[in-house]
């Protein structure tokens, strides 16, 4: 159920920017352990100069492969969300050629009312998910 926004910079083929989704989501189902249907991604490509990533003084040096990626969900546990950033490194390493360095990971939390997956229900309330996780899972 995670939302994934991911900004790049324009360049990449068809080929790239879908192996690069895949592998996200990949991660995103393994770590966080949700359905492999649960996939909301947006990607959004900008232009070099509409991106700036610096290396928050960690000596980081980010190229052209610069990937971004916010993840909006439920609250989940802190080892999940280390699991889940190693995951999409290795993915993302393994199918692109992508290095650690043009990696950066946020996570927003928020509740089960923050969700409408359509029909302006809010459907973690209502209970009209299938198989929803129970609340030890978080």
């Amino acid at each position: 159920m995670p939302l994934i926004a991911v900004d790049v910079i324009r360049g990449h083929d068809e080929t790239h920017l879908t192996t690069l989704l895949d592998g996200i989501h990949d991660a995103v189902v393994e770590a966080l352990a949700v359905p492999d249907t649960d996939r909301y991604q947006i990607l959004t490509q900008h232009e070099p100069l509409e991106i700036r990533a610096l290396d928050t003084g960690l000596g980081y040096t980010r190229s052209q492969n610069l990937t971004i990626i916010r993840v909006i969900s439920k609250a989940r546990p802190e080892a999940a969300k280390q699991r889940l950033y190693a995951l999409i490194a290795q993915n993302l390493h393994a199918r692109l050629g992508i290095g650690g360095d043009d990696i950066i990971i946020s996570i927003a939390e928020n509740t089960d009312a923050d969700w409408s997956f359509g029909g302006g229900r809010a459907q973690f309330l209502t209970g009209d998910l299938p198989n929803t996780p129970d609340e030890s899972t978080k």
